[in-house]
Parts: C-alpha cells; structure tokens; sequence
C-alpha cells in the first residue's frame, strides 16, 4: 500500500503534515492507499508556486518539450498498463472490462493532446479591406490562460484526470487538480508519471484538502485563470458564482439522460434494449449520460420491458475485479441507500417494480427496471447515477420529446428508429447537446466535442475543445509601407 503526499508533487518544504485520507475499496472496505492532506499553509504555497511560475519567462515549457513530456507518459502508462488497471478498478470499482476500456482511452487522450498541438494554430485576420485598415497584417494566436485548477470526480478516475491534466499541460499552463476524495490515487499515480517525464513539479501539483476553508482558497484565489470542474450541479453552479472575476469556467454536470425508443424500432428491438442496458447499467449507472429515462412507444412497450428485464437479471454482478464482472458496486454506502430510497419513492408515487430494487452487499445494487412512475417522482427529474433504467409508455413522439425536454438539464439523449425521418424528428426538436440515432446516450469518443446545457454544464470539454478553453487570444498588428 502506498502513501501518497502532496510534498512529491510540490515544492513545498518543512510545511505542517496534514491529515490521512485512506482510500478503501468500495467492494470489501480494503484500504487501498493513503493522501496526506493538504493543509492552508501548504495551499496558500501551492497557489504561489503557479501563479509564479505561469509569470516566470524562464519558466516556460516549448511546444516541442511539452509533446516530448506527454510522450514520455504515454509510454509510462503502457508499460505500467496493468498497475494502471488494477489500482484504478481498486479504488473506483469501475468493472474490469470497462476500466480497462478507461485507461487505454486515457492513452488515446494524451495523444490527443500531442495530435492537437501539432496542427493546432492561429489564423489571419483580413486586412486592406477598407482604406482604414490598408498596409497592416494581422494575426491572431493562441498563449496559454494561465494557472488551471481542476476539480474532478469519482466515476472516471483516470481519464477525466487525462482530460483535465493533459490539455492544461499541452497549452503549457501550471495546473492544481483536485481529484474526488473517493478516487485519488490514479490522479497522484498520474501526476508522478508526468514529473518522472521530466515535467518540473510546480507544472502540476495534486492536492486532497484537509477541509472546505483550505479549498475555497483554491476557488476563490486570483491567481486561478481557468476552472474545470466535473461533478454536481448545485456544487458546480456555486463554485461558479464565487470564482474570482475574470476566470473563465468549464462545468460538466449531470443529464437525466432520455432515450426514445420509436414504434418504427420494433425491428431491432433486440440491439436496441442490449445498447441501452449497457448505456443504463454502465459501472452501476454512475455515468453523467448514463440512459436513465426510456420512453418506449406504446406498441412495443411491454416486449420492450420484458427483453429489457431479461437482460437486467443476467447481468453479472460481483467484485469489480472479477473479468467477467458487468455491474459492480457504487461507490459507497451512503449511495446504495440513496439509490434504494429513490427507488422507493418511485414505488409510491405510481411505479412498478419489474426487477431488481435491493441491494446485494458490498455495496452491490441489483440492476432495476421500473415502470412508468409519475413525473412527479424524484427518479423522474433528477439523476439516480445507479444502476437503474425507468420506462415510460408514450403515444407520439411530440409527447415523447415534451417529456424528455420537460427538465432543467440537457446534456446527451439518444433515438431509436429505424427510419431517418422520425431519427430526424427527434434530433431536431430535443434538447440535448448530442443526439445519438441507435446507440445509448452514454457514447462517447474523447476527440468529439462533450458537453451541457442548461443546468447541465457550461463550455465544451473534449481535448481539442478544451484546450481551446484553456488558451487566451492575442492579436498581432502590424502596420508597415510594404504590406
């Protein structure tokens, strides 16, 4: 078991220890690893190594040693692939196939950030198109914004790390990045990889804070340029709203994710209901865009529930470690008794139990099925992020797409059909920031733009846009006789 100390990843000397942060297996409560704590001491120096070392000329990574760093941890990352693995399915419970699906993505997100920089650049802007603007040349190019400070979450431990660490890094911007205290060990095991390539450690410092005062000196701080944040909306919308004027922000929340099974899908019912349980029940449903809210057309409504079942109750669910495993734990007790309330609630309020609603031990959850709750009930407005689909009749698809527009978030939402013009139908009048036609709402690749609207997020994630995010414009122009 190793202890991980925020004195590995910053320069800070002789500062007060902190407390330890012992990270356990959600399956077995096995301690995994230990975080010393950051304390405000150390924070208070965190925040003045980067912001100095942003504002230090001599300081400043090239473009060229930047890619040969991201290189560097690429190859550190396939040759360590199998710690890589079983360290991240240890603390997250992510299911062995599916973690090992994150980590060779977090491979292919660091090489995005290498493919990006080499053909990313500035453009010309017209000049000599009016009297006024005649014998200048003008040029826009991208620099770095400055000190990126990122927040992340629990479900991607390794990847959403890749997204937000890798793209400050290729921009050549000093980063702090919080990982959930839940999963923090792949965030540290990371930043070690990259000071190992030979990125100096004021670059990128990893931090757990020993309590909410010591984080708000993150989040309020001026000396932050740019926050990237992935959890809760109500968490996201604050830290927002107290953030230092001038920040610019990145919030990736939650969706309710919908997905409208058409009467014309009745032919393909079967690689229908098999796409949307992996997109439902996709390490426990604990996925941002996880297929949450089916609205299946009256007419094949029953056959869709019944497949839809069949497949729910074969699902293996066991120790995440297991390479057969489909469905492990959530990631703590407190979640599997919230995941059964809402279930509960959903009971009362007019659904119908098909299958699953109990809990398993070791914080396993039996992959449930409801059946058309009011949409007054709490599973009907807000994210389960548990292994639960709900299944909602319909009659037409204005009143399917009505339903599925009817709350406060839009993030991604998917159609089944197998004619184009009601796929069509539903692309255009949904609200959603992607639309997937015949494929669950929770696929995504990591060069695609990914991103939510409305109470779901702000700005756009995905390597190449977020690297974008994390770059300020300057313009160039200058006037001479020859031009």
């Amino acid at each position: 078991m190793k202890r991980y100390s925020n004195t590995q990843c910053t320069a800070v000397k002789n500062a007060n220890k902190g407390e330890i942060l012992k990270v356990l297996n959600p399956y077995n409560q096995e301690v995994v690893g230990e975080i010393e704590k950051t304390t405000k001491e150390q924070m208070s120096e965190i925040l003045d190594i980067a912001y100095t070392t942003f504002n230090s000329k001599s300081k400043k990574l090239k473009t060229y040693k930047r890619i040969e760093i991201l290189q560097k941890v690429i190859s550190y990352m396939k040759k360590d692939f199998d710690d890589i693995l079983t360290l991240t399915i240890k603390e997250g419970a992510k299911p062995y196939g599916d973690s090992k699906v994150e980590v060779n993505r977090a491979i292919d997100s660091l090489q995005s950030c290498i493919d990006t920089l080499r053909t990313s650049h500035g453009e010309e802007i017209p000049m000599g198109i009016s009297p006024s603007s005649e014998n200048r040349l003008a040029l826009r190019v991208d620099e770095p914004i400055g000190v990126v400070l990122a927040l992340s979450a629990f479900n991607h431990p390794v990847n959403l790390i890749a997204h937000q660490i890798g793209p400050a890094i290729a921009m050549g911007c000093p980063v702090i990045v919080k990982p959930s205290s839940e999963t923090p060990l792949s965030c540290f095991n990371m930043v070690e990889m990259f000071h190992k390539a030979g990125l100096p450690k004021e670059f990128a410092q990893a931090v757990i804070p020993q309590d909410r005062d010591t984080l708000n000196m993150l989040t309020t701080s001026e000396k932050i340029s740019f926050l990237s944040f992935i959890g809760s909306a109500k968490v996201g919308w604050m830290l927002r709203s107290n953030v230092a004027n001038g920040v610019r922000c990145a919030l990736e929340h939650g969706g309710v994710a919908p997905v409208i099974v058409t009467k014309s899908a009745k032919n393909m019912l079967d690689d229908a209901v098999s796409s949307i349980a992996k997109g439902g029940f996709y390490h426990a449903g604990q996925v941002c865009v996880s297929s949450q809210r089916i609205f299946v057309h009256k007419d094949i409504f029953d056959e869709f529930s019944k497949k839809m079942v069949d497949v729910a109750t074969k699902l293996n669910v066991c120790d995440s470690l297991d390479e057969k495993c489909e469905v492990g734990p959530l990631i703590n007790e407190n979640e599997v008794k919230r995941v059964d309330e809402w279930i509960q609630d959903a009971l009362k309020n007019g659904g119908k139990l098909a299958c699953g609603g109990k809990a398993l031990g070791n914080n396993l959850y039996a992959p449930t099925v409801l059946l058309n709750p009011s949409q007054e009930a709490i599973i009907s407005q807000k994210e389960i992020f548990g292994p639960v689909v709900v299944l909602y009749p319909y009659e037409s698809e204005s009143e399917a797409v009505a339903l599925a527009n009817s709350l406060d978030v839009s993030f991604q939402a998917s159609v089944f059909a197998s004619d184009i013009s009601t796929a069509m139908y539903v692309f255009k009048n949904i609200n959603a920031a992607a639309c997937m036609v015949n494929d669950h709402s929770a696929f995504r690749v990591d060069w695609m733009p990914f991103a939510g609207h409305k109470h779901s997020g702000l700005s756009t994630g995905g390597i190449k846009y977020t690297m974008e995010e994390m770059s300020a414009k300057k313009l160039l122009v200058i006037k001479d006789i020859n031009l």
